[in-house]
């Protein structure tokens, strides 16, 4: 039998069942959903006195064979997927915009559009918590360690 509560850590072991019992299928752009959707919490809702359950804001899955990446977010209709093998790796920045609810539908790897890159502020934010909240050494040394 399945765990049905809410709590993440049965949310990826009904994955994992799912991962090894659904329909199989040579469309992973099928199989990748229908796994992530059986998975998720409904938008909106909130359990606070619950264990680290919040809403699902996205699903993700990813092909490791043919270097696909599957995306839906909860709040537009369709799934997308990503090829790899047809993304620019070059020095030049790229992103995929998710922020305003955007709809993409299937192989959406060309909509990537140039952007500047993401600048790390991680040391300059940890002195000005270090200046500014009592007790945020411990912070500033959590950045320190996991940005060398």
């Amino acid at each position: 039998m399945l765990p049905g509560t809410n709590c993440s850590t049965d949310r990826f072991e009904r994955a994992s069942y799912f991962i090894d019992n659904i329909l199989k299928t040579d469309k992973m752009e099928v199989a990748i959903p229908s796994v992530f959707r059986n998975c998720s919490f409904p938008f909106g809702i909130s359990t606070p006195d619950e264990c680290n359950i919040s809403s699902t804001s996205w699903r993700s899955g990813s092909d490791q064979k043919n270097l696909i990446c599957y995306f839906e977010t909860s709040l537009t209709p369709n799934t997308f997927w990503v090829d790899l093998k047809k993304i620019d790796f070059s020095p030049t920045t790229k992103k995929l915009i998710v922020e305003k609810n955007e709809t993409y539908a299937v192989e959406s790897s060309a909509k990537f559009k140039v952007t500047p890159p993401f600048v790390f502020h991680g040391i300059e934010l940890s002195r000005l918590l270090k200046s500014q909240i009592p007790g945020s050494n411990q912070f500033s040394f959590i950045v320190k360690q996991n940005h060398h």
